[in-house]
């Protein structure tokens, strides 16, 4: 089994490409060891070599964060877990765990706005959400209130220096292009 590995705009993490579907449906996101022990075999394989911080499955990579450590050190012991992991059969998640909500859960907005909410979520999933993947993250839509979408970002972008950057100049860029009615973009 060869694992690529990609760096990430987010020097804490590193995104790893296992070359099979991590995630059919939804993702998964892990900040602390009891979340992972909980919900997933592979998280909680990853959270028990000291540094690991955060993990994050989706459709066809995991991506990895760490505090303290040096990726030089790391590196070799996240890919020896994740092929030990896909080697010995494992699902990804344990039957407690699940992946996380794709829908509507958490959200809130007037029910006034569903046309501008539709719209806003269309944009986010065909032109935000592919290239955010391709760094490791994800953006997801949590509601729309006075003029501000306020959006969850997962994965590499949790945490990114640069998240603010893509926030302001590429996400609410976009939609203030495509929905007069956004004012600002905020995280959550």
């Amino acid at each position: 089994m060869f694992i690529q590995t990609e760096a990430t705009p987010n020097p804490a993490t590193l995104k790893f490409l296992p070359g099979k579907v991590v995630m059919e449906n939804g993702t998964a996101e892990f900040r602390s060891e009891e979340e992972a022990r909980a919900g997933s075999p592979l998280a909680a394989r990853l959270f028990s070599i000291p540094g690991v911080s955060g993990v994050y499955f989706g459709y066809d990579f995991i991506t990895v964060s760490k505090e303290g450590q040096e990726w030089q050190h790391l590196k070799p012991a996240v890919l020896g877990s994740i092929m030990e992991h896909f080697m010995s059969g494992q699902p990804i998640m344990s039957g407690a765990g699940r992946a996380e909500e794709t829908d509507q859960e958490g959200e809130f907005y007037d029910e006034g706005d569903e046309a501008i909410v539709a719209t806003i979520k269309e944009l986010l999933d065909t032109r935000v959400r592919p290239a955010v993947a391709q760094d490791g993250g994800d953006i997801t839509f949590r509601g729309f209130k006075d003029g501000t979408v306020f959006l969850n970002m997962k994965g590499a972008c949790s945490g990114c220096p640069s998240s603010t950057a893509t926030l302001r100049h590429g996400v609410q860029n976009l939609l203030r292009h495509f929905v007069p009615e956004v004012e600002s973009v905020e995280s959550v």
